[in-house]
């Protein structure tokens, strides 16, 4: 029994330290305000990797470079044919990240709910006929 809870528990770090990485490596592709550019774009469809350089005053490469972080972290996909690379969003990742952030909601939440009550306190009192300035 002891060996059963063992190989459980070795799985579960297994499970743990590849989710890590997995959100090591979104939150590391998200940080960058080009790669958050190209994946704006990409929700608007696939593209190919020059129209996805367009917009940007960087070279091509560096616009590949970026798009092979993004494919790193699994927020992108790439289909080749030839010399052309087309590009299409994965949500997968984005998803993962989103649940790890949304655990932590509850200690936002809860400065978010003691605003809502202040706001109301306030609408409640009587109005006075001077206006304050500050």
């Amino acid at each position: 029994m002891i060996l059963a809870a063992t190989a459980t528990d070795d799985h579960a770090e297994a499970a743990s330290a590849a989710e890590s990485d997995v959100l090591d490596r979104v939150f590391f592709a998200l940080s960058d305000p080009v790669r958050r550019a190209i994946l704006a774009r990409l929700d608007q469809g696939s593209h190919l990797v020059s129209e996805l350089a367009a917009p940007f005053a960087i070279s091509l490469q560096a616009v590949s470079r970026h798009i092979h972080v993004l494919a790193d972290a699994g927020l992108v996909s790439q289909r080749r044919s030839g010399r052309i690379s087309r590009c299409s969003l994965e949500t997968g990742p984005i998803l993962a990240a989103a649940l790890w952030i949304n655990h932590y909601s509850k200690y936002w939440q809860g400065q978010f709910d003691l605003l809502a009550m202040t706001l109301e306190d306030i609408a409640k009192q009587p109005k006075t006929g001077k206006e304050q300035s500050p």
